[in-house]
Parts: structure tokens; C-alpha cells; sequence
């Protein structure tokens, strides 16, 4: 099990850390919405909750909840340059489908 991060990711995140020093780490998951099911979730991680799995890469803790792991288990987050700023990018190989504007997925087992 894992979720890694490129260096251009890590460099991102490390820079909202800096900026918030309470924060531990990067929290990513999922949530059911969007149009395909589910919708990704990235936000900085203020606790360890039940049930986290942390994850460490490139000096960057990642907490992912029990239910979402599933789902983004093997995930790549990358950062994307657009011409308005920085973008998270994921990279998830459970996704079987992603909606046209890509914030949203579906699995195999949702298929089913």
C-alpha cells in the first residue's frame, strides 16, 4: 500500500506547511460526489484520526483515512503548472473512469 508524491508535489505541500505550522502533514482521501462517484480530497492534515494510515514520502507524512484507502491505494500525486497557478494531479491506478474535467472517478468495484 502507498501514496507517494513527485518532488514537484512534495515542494507544494512543504510550501503550505511552512505556512502553517501546526499542520503535520498532507491529508488526502475521498469523498462520494461529483459525477462520477468519487471526488478526491487534499487538505493539510491537523491530527492523526482512528483509523489513519500515514504514509511517508520525500519528507512529507500523508494521512489517509480507512475508508478512502481503498480507493487511492498505489495514488501518485503530482503538481501540474497551469497558466493561473499549480494544480494537483493524481495519478490513481484503481481509477477506471474520471469525468471530463478529471475531479472525479470511478473504480472497477463501483461497476459491479
Amino acid at each position: 500500500m502507498s501514496v507517494t508524491l513527485t518532488p514537484a508535489a512534495a515542494d507544494r505541500v512543504n510550501r503550505f506547511l511552512e505556512k502553517e505550522p501546526g499542520a503535520l502533514g498532507l491529508r488526502f482521501g475521498v469523498k462520494r460526489t461529483g459525477c462520477s462517484g468519487w471526488q478526491y480530497v487534499a487538505d493539510l492534515a491537523h491530527g492523526e484520526q482512528p483509523g489513519d494510515t500515514v504514509f511517508e514520502d520525500r519528507g512529507v507524512r500523508i494521512y489517509v483515512d480507512m475508508l478512502s484507502l481503498p480507493q487511492v491505494d498505489g495514488t501518485v500525486i503530482d503538481v501540474e503548472q497551469r497558466k493561473l497557478g499549480d494544480q494537483f494531479l493524481f495519478r490513481n491506478p484503481n481509477a477506471s473512469a474520471e469525468c471530463g474535467c478529471g475531479e472525479s472517478f470511478t473504480t472497477d468495484a463501483d461497476l459491479a
